[in-house]
């Protein structure tokens, strides 16, 4: 289970000497962040939430004999002040004991997934995965992690900074690239002594425009038939832009952005279109793997 601010997915598998089958993958927008996650707090509705889904992620479990389990938490729950009462309340209901881990392990087990993706090859990559409480990046290569480092700018967190009017006004847009310009500094300097030839989008927010992409061209897409895709820069860039400047409604009606990302897609896109620019990317993919399939590969050892 990969316990993040605004998703708490849950993946069962079998293993066997080829790899594993996926039995379930069962993904909950518990929000467990909204209303308190800059306050460092998690509301009583959304601690509600996230119990009742560890219940129900519970009772899967039970139905599916399963013999292994890790629950990993991430930035809205290391960072709340009621992060342990809810942990131990996940305990008592369920019998789940929730690993909170820091923003290093979490970036690692974010590259362990990405590789067995089958995604990195000898030249660096940029992988980014843009959480709701943080977003890691890591600089890499299919043999080793060059640099790495996750920072507490999660969609959550700058929406709830910088997205307060619809569509997100030019002056709020400006604010938040300067915020990202001194905060991201520790990536710069890391770029500059690794040259990065390619990014790759760790799921999330990539898994969107990748649906937005294909089913704008009228191509039937299922993200869970395909494990990469290739971006065309002009085509990502655009697409970019029509979501910065879109409305709540326009964005409510498109195909291909699922509930949970309605409004968090802005500040998302808002920080990729960024580090494109600043770093001067040519070349996107999309990884459909994140932390939960670095757990997994972890687990399986």
């Amino acid at each position: 289970m990969d316990l993040g601010t605004n998703t708490f997915h849950l993946l069962i598998v079998e293993a066997d000497q080829f790899g594993f089958n996926e039995i379930v993958h069962e993904q909950q927008a518990v929000k467990i962040g909204e209303g308190g996650i800059n306050k460092g707090f998690i509301v009583p509705a959304a601690f509600e939430r996230g119990i009742k889904t560890m219940q129900h992620f519970s009772e899967l479990i039970a139905k599916n004999s399963v013999g292994k389990v890790r629950a990993i938490a991430t930035s809205a729950l290391r960072s709340a002040a009621n992060g342990q009462e809810f942990i131990d309340e996940v305990k008592t209901q369920t019998g789940i004991a929730i690993e909170i881990i820091d923003g290093d392990a979490e970036a690692t087990f974010i590259y362990k997934g990405v590789k067995a993706d089958g995604c990195l090859s000898q030249q660096n990559s940029l992988i980014v995965d843009i959480g709701g409480g943080s977003v890691e990046f890591i600089i890499c290569n299919k043999d080793e992690i060059l640099w790495k480092q996750s920072f507490e700018i999660g969609a959550a967190r700058l929406m709830d900074k910088f997205h307060r009017n619809d569509p997100i006004p030019p002056d709020s847009i400006n604010a938040l690239n300067l915020y990202l310009e001194d905060c991201l500094k520790n990536l710069f300097i890391a770029a500059a002594k690794y040259p990065i030839e390619n990014m790759i989008g760790s799921s999330g927010v990539f898994e969107s425009y990748a649906e937005i992409t294909e089913l704008d061209k009228g191509n039937a897409f299922d993200i869970k038939q395909i494990s990469h895709y290739s971006f065309e820069l002009d085509k990502l860039l655009a697409l970019i832009e029509k979501i910065v400047l879109s409305t709540h409604q326009q964005r409510l009606e498109a195909k291909g952005i699922i509930s949970v990302r309605i409004d968090m897609i802005v500040v998302a896109s808002l920080l990729t279109r960024f580090v494109i620019e600043k770093l001067e990317i040519s070349k996107v993919t999309m990884s459909t793997s994140s932390l939960k399939e670095g757990v997994l590969t972890d687990m399986m050892g």
